[in-house]
């Protein structure tokens, strides 16, 4: 079993301040949807506003920590080998086989993680993004003359919280699965991965 520094400080930083966040927009956003009663609706708002400020200056620099470390290149997508882990996610994990994607600093994600971290990058936080501050400044832009549908940019945020959430769900199971329940946890807490040599991409 060999160990590899996979996951930098500030990819730790990026990492658990955006879910600390998420969770916290998560939370006051449902709230403020009116799924349930828990801060009261003044308070939830006022904590969505301020963590969706945060949320996107934190976006701004890892967009731009992305391009000047090159790191952007983790998301690129392929097919290549999809079917396998597939496979690896459906039964081969439940009859104890190995992960079949080995674990390199120059390739962190499995060509599935790839495809989910870049569809989140490309389609879920932009939508919320968007949608977000359309919603912000409803009035604002109204008054300069532009009309939006008001119940078309809550829809787009909330179908954008639902998969966000989705996402999230997701994500925390598949942190269960590697070679012990905490492996990749450890691994985000500390930036060290253990990469199994009997492995294959």
């Amino acid at each position: 079993m060999e160990r590899i520094y996979i996951f930098t400080r500030f990819e730790r930083f990026w990492h658990w301040t955006q879910a600390l966040l998420v969770i916290g927009m998560l939370l006051t956003g449902f709230e403020i949807h009116g799924t349930y009663h828990l801060l009261g609706f003044a308070k939830a708002h006022q904590i969505h506003g301020i963590a969706a400020w945060a949320l996107i200056i934190l976006w701004v620099f890892a967009i731009f920590w992305h391009f000047v470390t090159g790191e952007w290149r983790q998301y690129i997508p392929t097919m290549k080998n999809v079917d396998v882990v597939l496979r690896h996610y459906a039964w081969g994990i439940f009859r104890g086989e190995p992960h079949p994607f080995k674990v390199t600093r120059r390739q962190k994600h499995n060509p599935l993680q790839a495809q989910a971290y870049l569809m989140v990058k490309v389609l879920i936080n932009p939508l919320l993004w968007i949608s977000g501050l359309l919603y912000l400044y409803y009035n604002e832009l109204a008054t300069l003359g532009h009309h939006f549908d008001l119940a078309s940019i809550a829809l787009a945020h909330t179908i954008g919280a639902f998969l966000m959430l989705a996402f999230f769900i997701a994500h925390v199971y598949l942190i269960t699965t590697g070679e012990t329940v905490g492996a990749h946890l450890k691994a985000m807490l500390t930036g060290w991965e253990r990469s199994d040599e009997k492995s294959a991409r």
